[in-house]
């Protein structure tokens, strides 16, 4: 960073806009040189306060990890918190692939860290097929795909013989073979290897079951997994800013991730971020401040994609805005324990795992 941004940068910093002023009480660090940061935890979304209220996907993270140093941070969302003893910080990008995308970023600029070896570990809810998994679910993503790239047509007036009325950019279709490829951030992958050490070493938790979560999976009588206790699985994720529900849509959420990763993936969690996070930090990789090859996703079920039997599409997301998420409780614990158990042996194994990442 030039002499003269970071000048700004200061300057900015020094300001603490009023927009933070909802962050909660804690330590205010002002570092003389950056700080050498393990562990980044992203999260999405908090609802009001970080402690003592409703919890969102920070409340957890900020309250049992103590991070409660705060550095101000009026060029991003949120404040930024810390454990500076353990060398985490906690972060709340935002909803959407603009305000990941932009937080992450503005992270990695941030002079008064050092981030170049550090682990990221996005932790957030979402929906979940009900074909692939249960409510209070969790994945491990291989794959980020995004869902907004791309030519639309209504689908009344799609072709008689097209599935949906979403296709590629500047292809002809969704079987379209020749389509040009401009490498515009439609996949990425993850270092398969880390992705392999977290599942391994989470795959066997027995996680927490609730009535409440019974009670909305019994009504999906046609999907076998889908009325399971939760379960931690590997299941790719499709960022869309837009919060699509239905059975059509579900169709083409599995065939777009199929067709983005070339038959690899499986798509199972729907969320808006993760493509955004991960193209800032390969920008951020590139420039040294970051590894991207460090970089795990992990999300949760706090509903399904699709409706049960019974009920359409329109009815059972109108349901769910209004009375929330039947799984929504569960699937913040159970990012914070599985997520814990990544980043604790993390912690705890520091000196080898600064050096070599887990799977490489």
């Amino acid at each position: 960073m030039s002499r003269f941004l970071t000048l700004v940068f200061a300057v900015c910093l020094a300001a603490c806009s009023a927009d933070q002023g909802d962050a909660p009480a804690g330590d205010t660090a002002s570092p003389d040189s950056p700080i050498p940061i393990k562990v980044v935890v992203v999260t999405m979304f908090e609802t009001d306060e970080d402690t003592g209220d409703a919890a969102g996907e920070f409340q957890r993270w900020y309250e049992r990890r103590d991070l409660s140093t705060t550095f101000p941070a009026p060029h991003m969302h949120h404040d930024i918190q810390a454990n500076l003893e353990d060398g985490i910080l906690g972060i709340v990008t935002g909803m959407g692939t603009a305000h990941s995308a932009s937080a992450i970023m503005a992270l990695g600029l941030d002079p008064r860290f050092d981030l170049s070896e550090a682990y990221w570990l996005v932790a957030g809810i979402s929906g979940f097929d009900p074909e692939d998994a249960s409510l209070g679910s969790v994945a491990w993503a291989d794959f980020l795909v995004d869902g907004d790239l791309a030519h639309e047509i209504d689908a009344r007036e799609i072709p008689g013989d097209w599935e949906h009325g979403y296709f590629p950019l500047f292809s002809q279709g969704m079987q379209d073979k020749n389509r040009k490829s401009y490498n515009l951030g439609e996949s990425f992958q993850l270092n398969k290897g880390l992705v392999d050490w977290a599942y391994d070493l989470t795959k066997d938790m027995q996680l927490p079951d609730h009535p409440t979560l019974a009670a909305t999976r019994d009504l999906y009588t046609e999907h076998e997994v889908a009325q399971r206790k939760p379960f931690v699985l590997r299941g790719d994720q499709l960022a869309a800013m837009t919060f699509w529900h239905g059975q059509l849509m579900n169709d083409w959420a599995n065939d777009w991730t199929e067709y983005w990763t070339n038959g690899e993936g499986e798509f199972v969690s729907s969320a808006m971020e993760d493509t955004g996070t991960y193209q800032s930090l390969d920008y951020l990789t590139k420039a040294g401040k970051a590894d991207v090859n460090r970089l795990l996703v992990l999300r949760t079920a706090s509903n399904y994609t699709m409706p049960p039997p019974g009920k359409s599409a329109a009815e059972n997301l109108l349901a769910e805005q209004h009375d929330s998420y039947a799984g929504l409780d569960a699937a913040l614990e159970n990012a914070y324990l599985v997520g814990s158990v990544v980043v604790d042996e993390i912690l705890d194994n520091w000196e080898a795992y600064r050096v070599k990442t887990p799977g490489s």
